[in-house]
Formats: structure tokens, sequence, C-alpha cells
């Protein structure tokens, strides 16, 4: 027998690598999904999760009860952005998820058209 104390076994990477995690898989162009790209679960997607990876599972309990961000999405799971865009679209095809644009920010209108239509509707309806 050996009479040194055993090293304790040092981990320097992941356990699993993430090429595992997407199955290989690439982001499609049409589903390159920004930060700002807001997710939720489908009606009844919770059901279908059982077959899910436990990566993309995680993500589908994250976004079961509202609208998160793909940023938040990717923080709260501890993955990278490109893993959690990789999972999005994958559960977007099999009907998992809805994801949509967030709504843009409010453009600035020019007050010379508003005083026009503000002027336009006091002389159609008096004010």
């Amino acid at each position: 027998m050996n009479d040194e104390p055993e090293q304790e076994l040092e981990l320097t990477s992941a356990l699993v690598p993430l090429f595992v995690i997407t199955n290989g898989r690439s982001l499609p162009p049409d589903n390159a999904y920004e930060r700002t790209t807001l997710v939720s679960a489908q009606e009844g997607a919770s059901a279908s999760a059982r077959t899910l990876s436990p990566e993309a599972r995680q993500v589908l309990e994250l976004v079961a009860d509202g609208f998160l961000s793909v940023a938040e999405v990717a923080a709260h799971t501890h993955l990278p952005l490109g893993i959690v865009r990789i999972l999005l679209a994958q559960m977007e095809e099999s009907g998992l998820i809805i994801a949509r644009k967030p709504v843009p920010r409010a453009e600035r209108v020019d007050r010379e058209v508003l005083n026009a239509v503000l002027d336009g509707l006091k002389a159609r309806f008096g004010a």
C-alpha cells in the first residue's frame, strides 16, 4: 500500500462538452435569436419535458411562467449564449416555446405633426 495521501481530482473542463448538449447542431441563420428576444413556453409543453435533455428541460422550466429574454435564460442556466440559442431553436422547431422580438423603443415623433393632428381634431370636433 501507498502511504501517500490521495490527491484530489481536479476538473478543469466541463463534464459535458457543449456540442453534446446541442447534439452537434449549429444555429440556423433564420433562428439567430437576439439577446433581447423574448421566449415563453407553449401551453402543454411541460408534458413533453420528459423527453428533453436536462439543459432543455431547465430552459423550459424557466420560461414556463412568462417571458424571459435570451440573455436572461443564458444567465439563469449558466450556459453560453450560443448554446442557449441553439437549444431555443430546437425547442421552437418542436413547438415547445414561442419567441418574439421585443417591443421596439418608441421613436420620437415630430412635434409639428402632433400639433397638426391636434389642430385637425379641434377643427373637426370643436374643442
